[in-house]
């Protein structure tokens, strides 16, 4: 079996907010969900794959997601930033430093931010392992 260890397709773009550029490897599912959206005769012009869409139709269409999918909270362009950042990426094991930069922060305190949220995860993983091994041990003296 081969593992490939390069992504071979990215994003290549320039963020408005900071002006600089930003490079993204894209995910298989990314790239799948980017072919079937693909409207090559509403985006060339523009130099686009996909058609971008205003912050009010963006959140008009996730406000139609989350009642679709019984979903109680209002979803935003942010909180999808902040899942990439902590269920996608973080809690699969990508560095902070990479989290970082595919975020494009300037400064790594501010991606330190999502990590704390993962910390409150460890402390409730290790209060049941913690539960777990108190178990063991009165199964053990049992024995």
């Amino acid at each position: 079996m081969q593992i490939e260890t390069v992504m071979k397709q990215w994003i290549f773009t320039s963020r408005q907010k900071t002006d600089t550029d930003s490079r993204i490897p894209l995910l298989p599912r990314a790239i799948e969900l980017m072919n079937k959206y693909n409207n090559p005769s509403q985006c060339a012009d523009d130099g686009l794959v996909l058609p971008v869409l205003s912050n009010q139709k963006m959140h008009s269409y996730l406000k139609e997601i989350a009642d679709s999918c019984d979903i109680p909270k209002e979803l935003t362009y942010h909180i999808a930033r902040h899942t990439f950042a902590t269920i996608v990426t973080l809690e699969n094991g990508v560095s902070i430093e990479s989290v970082s930069k595919m975020l494009d922060h300037t400064n790594i305190r501010t991606t330190q931010h999502y990590a704390k949220i993962l910390d409150q995860q460890v402390g409730l993983d290790m209060a049941a392992l913690s539960r777990k091994l108190s178990l063991d041990k009165v199964y053990n003296l049992l024995l």
